[in-house]
C-alpha cells in the first residue's frame, strides 16, 4: 500500500518509514505493531505488510527521508544504527513534497526556516489544489493519507464554513483562510480524492461537520484524533480499574515534559490548547464523572523525544479513607508512535476495501480524543476493534 505522510520529515514519521522498509527487509520483528497480532491475522489477505511513502513537509525541503531520519538519530539515537544503513538507499528515495502550515500557531516559529505554499503569495484555492495535485500524481487505490504533523491551535470554527460541505468549499472559493487550517486541507485533499484520512494529532482535521460530509459522501473511511502513545495510554487503561473495585477518583495530577519540536511547538499556548484538551478530556469519558484534574505539558530541551509523565491520583474507598497512587512514565513517542501510524493505515485501507464510510469510530482504541463515541476505556477499546475487525474479515 501507499502511505502519504502529512509532516513526512519529522521524527513520527521518519521513524514508521525507517520501520517498515526494516520490518519489509527481515532486519527486526513487528514488535509494536498491533495488527500483527494473531487477532488481526486476517488483515494480511487485504493489506499485505508493504509500503510505499510518499508525503507533504515545510522544512528541510531540500533533503530526503534519509536526511530526516539521520537527523533525528543523530538526536536521539533511539535505535541501532545498522538499521538505518540498511535502508538508507531507500529512504534516499522519497522526498517531500511543499506543503502548507496555514494557521499553525507560533509555535510553527520555532522551525526556523520553512518553505510553504502560502509564501508563494497563492490564493486558499491554489493552496487546497496544489495539495490536491500532489495526492492525485501519488495516489492509486491502495492509499491512505496519515497527519503526523505539529500540532495546530483550537481552530476558529464557523457554523457558516465548517458546518456544511457546501459552506466549506464556499469558503476556499472566497480565500475566507482564516477558517481554515492546514489539517482541514489535508483531510478534504484526501477525501476528495477519495482516500482514506488518519488524523494522528489533535488537530480539527477532518472531525467537522463539513468534511464528515464529504467522506460519507464519496463513501471514504476517516479515523482520528490524536494518538494516544504514552501518558493518556496509561491513564485510560489505569483509570477503570478505579471503576472495576468502586474506588472514587477524587484527583488526578498530569505532569508531562518533553523536547523535540513537539515541545517546542507545545512550549506556545495557542498549540498547547488543543493538546491539553485532548489529553484531559479523556478522564471524564473514562469514569463518568469529574475528578479535579491538573494537566500541563512543558519542553525539557535535553529529553528530546523522551516524554516523561509524572501523575498523582488521590482516590477514596471503604469507609472514605483517602488514599494515593503515583506512577511515572518515560517513553520514547517515536518508537511508541510509529508502529501505530502504519496500523491506523492499514485498518483504514482494510475498512475502504470492505466498503466501510465515514468515521471508523471501532478505531478509538488508537485515540486520544476519538470521534463520535464516549468510549476511552482501553479494554473496551480494545475489545470493539476486535469485534469490528473480525466482523469485517
Amino acid at each position: 500500500m501507499k502511505i502519504w505522510l502529512v509532516g513526512m520529515y519529522g521524527i513520527v514519521a521518519s521513524t514508521a518509514i525507517t520501520g517498515a522498509m526494516a520490518i519489509q527487509k527481515g532486519l527486526v520483528d513487528k514488535t509494536g505493531v498491533v495488527t500483527s497480532m494473531e487477532e488481526f491475522k486476517e488483515i494480511e489477505k487485504y493489506v499485505p505488510f508493504s509500503f510505499q511513502f510518499g508525503g507533504h513537509e515545510i522544512r528541510l525541503l531540500e533533503g530526503t527521508s534519509y536526511d530526516a531520519a539521520l537527523y533525528h538519530w543523530k538526536e536521539l539515537r533511539h535505535y541501532p544504527r545498522e538499521i538505518l544503513d540498511s535502508v538508507k538507499e531507500d529512504l534516499k528515495k522519497i522526498k517531500a513534497k511543499k506543503g502548507t502550515a496555514l494557521n499553525c500557531g507560533s509555535g510553527i516559529d520555532e522551525f526556523g526556516k520553512i518553505s510553504t505554499l502560502e509564501q508563494e503569495g497563492l490564493k486558499l484555492s491554489e493552496i487546497v489544489e496544489r495539495v490536491v495535485e500532489d495526492l492525485r500524481k501519488f495516489k492509486d487505490e491502495d492509499t491512505v493519507v496519515i497527519n503526523v504533523a505539529s500540532t495546530e491551535p483550537v481552530a476558529k470554527y464557523s457554523e457558516e464554513y465548517h458546518g456544511s460541505l457546501e459552506g466549506f468549499e464556499r469558503m476556499i472559493d472566497e480565500d475566507k483562510r482564516e477558517y481554515i487550517t492546514a489539517s482541514m486541507i489535508y483531510a478534504y485533499a484526501a477525501l476528495k480524492l477519495g482516500i482514506p484520512y488518519g488524523n494522528f494529532t489533535p488537530s480539527a482535521g477532518s472531525s467537522i461537520p463539513a468534511l464528515k460530509e464529504l467522506a460519507i459522501k464519496n463513501n471514504v473511511p476517516h479515523a482520528g484524533n490524536d494518538g494516544k502513545t504514552g501518558e493518556t495510554l496509561v491513564k485510560t487503561t489505569l483509570a477503570p480499574m478505579f471503576s472495576y473495585r468502586k474506588l472514587k477518583v477524587l484527583g488526578w495530577m498530569s505532569y508531562n515534559i518533553l523536547g523535540d519540536y513537539d515541545g517546542m511547538v507545545l512550549n506556545h499556548q495557542d498549540n498547547k490548547e488543543s493538546k491539553v484538551i485532548s489529553k484531559d478530556s479523556t478522564l471524564e469519558k473514562t469514569l463518568g464523572y469529574s475528578p479535579y484534574t491538573i494537566t500541563d505539558i512543558k519542553f525539557f530541551p535535553s529529553l528530546y523525544d523522551n516524554k516523561i509523565a509524572f501523575d498523582f491520583i488521590h482516590f477514596q474507598g471503604f469507609l472514605g479513607r483517602k488514599m494515593k497512587m503515583y506512577f511515572t512514565w518515560d517513553g520514547i513517542d517515536a518508537i511508541l508512535a510509529a508502529p501505530l501510524v502504519l496500523d491506523i493505515a492499514r485498518l483504514l485501507l482494510f475498512a475502504k476495501k470492505k466498503g466501510v464510510k465515514g468515521v471508523v469510530k471501532e478505531m478509538a482504541f488508537f485515540f486520544k480524543s476519538p470521534m463520535e463515541t464516549d468510549v476511552m476505556n482501553t479494554h473496551l477499546q480494545y475489545s470493539n476493534l476486535v469485534s469490528w475487525f473480525k466482523s469485517l474479515a
